[in-house]
């Protein structure tokens, strides 16, 4: 059965009669018994009552009649339908990200979604960045916001932003005026540092071995909001994004020398996958919000 086939039953019916119905379809009068004779054929049962002089329904033809309408009405709205999340009217995205984001990337990026497609429903989850790949694979996640050092030959990352971590003190702090603090000063301090499922205090760890540097961590939280609370009411210092660090007025970020923290904020998507509407705006917007920060 097709298309055309509810078309051609639903003009006969309205119209009374192939003749008509068939001037309105602009098609032979033929054509169009030999479609509604299919259709019967297929549904087992005859639509239309030809023996009186005007064509009339059948019982079959009656219970046949509201189905078909109905089937029409869900046929264009299913069109109209992809044709609203093509115009991101409507849609929805699922995007993982890995925490440090959240601090200062995720927020305005989410914000500025939202304000130029408030139609698509949009679920953000924070996780780490193996979480993330695994769920791109699966097709659970539309969009990961993670780095570029991919661990799956399934995942593609895109470069987003360059990401520089920077010693964060409070304002309080000796080193606070400082533009810069030599890394050898950072053996003097006291630190509190996110937990190791953090892909920042991997980072931190793999560079404090490749350069002897012992970092004197006297805590460890799996928050970053808990790790600015303890920056800004203590003594501590902590190593995390300097961007993190503007927004937040009672703290302040010392660049390092040299600058060997760094890591490539990046967009990941698993190859191949189909990309909806609504993941290539957030895609352009990402890059857009990166582009402000950078």
């Amino acid at each position: 059965m097709l298309l055309r086939h509810i078309h051609y039953f639903l003009a006969v019916a309205e119209h009374r009669g192939f003749t008509r119905a068939a001037e309105a379809l602009h098609v032979s009068q033929p054509a169009l018994s030999q479609q509604i004779r299919q259709l019967e054929e297929t549904l087992g049962a005859p639509l239309f009552d030809r023996s009186g002089r005007a064509v009339r329904l059948t019982d079959a033809g009656e219970i046949y009649l509201s189905y078909a309408r109905q089937a029409l009405q869900a046929l264009k709205a299913g069109s109209r339908a992809i044709h609203d999340v093509e115009d991101l009217s409507c849609g929805e995205l699922k995007v993982g990200v890995t925490p440090t984001f959240t601090a200062y990337l995720t927020g305005p990026l989410l914000a500025a979604f939202h304000a130029r497609y408030p139609g698509v429903t949009l679920q953000l989850r924070e996780m780490s960045q193996e979480a993330i790949e695994m769920q791109l694979a699966r097709d659970e996640l539309d969009v990961g916001i993670a780095f570029t050092d991919v661990h799956s030959a399934e995942i593609a990352a895109r470069p987003l932003l360059v990401e520089t971590l920077a010693l964060v003190v409070a304002n309080g702090h000796p080193l606070a005026g400082r533009e810069t603090a030599d890394l050898h000063q950072l053996k003097d301090e006291k630190f509190v540092l996110l937990s190791g499922e953090f892909a920042t205090r991997e980072q931190i760890d793999r560079f404090s071995r490749q350069v002897s540097l012992h970092l004197p961590v006297i805590m460890e939280v799996n928050s970053i909001s808990a790790v600015l609370e303890m920056v800004r009411r203590t003594s501590l210092a902590t190593l995390l994004p300097a961007a993190i660090a503007v927004q937040h007025s009672e703290i302040t970020a010392i660049a390092l020398e040299p600058p060997l923290l760094e890591r490539t904020a990046a967009l990941l998507q698993r190859k191949g996958a189909w990309q909806t509407a609504a993941a290539r705006a957030f895609i352009a917007l990402a890059h857009e919000q990166a582009a402000a920060i950078g």
